[in-house]
């Protein structure tokens, strides 16, 4: 099997995300109505096979990667986990003693919140080391068009907590989606000045 190159990658996750959201926004909420259990259970299962795409992507895209990507990938995943096991310790000695009122849906957080710290992980060690996570800038999707890419599924998410009346988390995530346009946009001037530079110096 051919290596899944960086650019291939980046767009399936994304349409995995897509996916995965439109699951959690569309199809998902129905379980609360849904009278048969069987339908009960395909309902909530529903947005679990994009994620399990992505994660056999990832493990795709970590088999094939030279040692050096090895490295940074479990690096990674190893502070991944250490968060998400404090955090579940934290949470899990709370809520025993009664200090903090959880329920089963906060474990729909634990995967975002660990490919989080892994994809931030990664990224941090990969500079450390002067490494690219692409090896070629052109064959990886723009930084820009990734996060307008997060804007929207925020945005869209964010669409549907206003029509469900959810004022409160429209807002948050509205703000989050607004944040995210930002940085897009000062990483789109960043770019295009540099490739300016770059145009003008060899022109020189």
């Amino acid at each position: 099997m051919p290596r899944l190159k960086e650019k291939s990658y980046q767009q399936r996750v994304l349409l995995a995300m897509t996916v995965y959201i439109v699951m959690m926004v569309v199809v998902w909420p129905l379980v609360r109505t849904a009278s048969s259990v069987p339908l009960r259970w395909v309902l909530a299962l529903a947005p679990l096979p994009p994620m399990l795409y992505v994660i056999a992507l990832m493990a795709r895209r970590i088999r094939d990667s030279d040692e050096l990507e090895q490295r940074t990938h479990l690096i990674g995943l190893g502070v991944a986990t250490g968060v998400v096991a404090t955090l579940s310790l934290i949470g899990g000695f709370l809520a025993s003693a009664r200090v903090l009122a959880l329920d089963g849906s906060i474990l729909i957080w634990v995967f975002p919140v660990m490919m989080a710290c892994y994809g931030i992980t990664r990224w941090r060690v990969a500079q450390q080391y002067g490494h690219e996570l692409a090896c070629d800038p052109g064959d990886s999707m723009a930084l820009q068009w990734r996060l307008a890419t997060g804007a929207a599924m925020v945005g869209f998410v964010a669409f549907f907590a206003y029509v469900k009346q959810d004022a409160l988390l429209a807002g948050m995530l509205i703000g989050m989606a607004a944040v995210i346009v930002v940085v897009a946009f000062a990483k789109a001037i960043i770019r295009w000045r540099k490739r300016r530079e770059g145009h003008t110096d060899g022109s020189a």
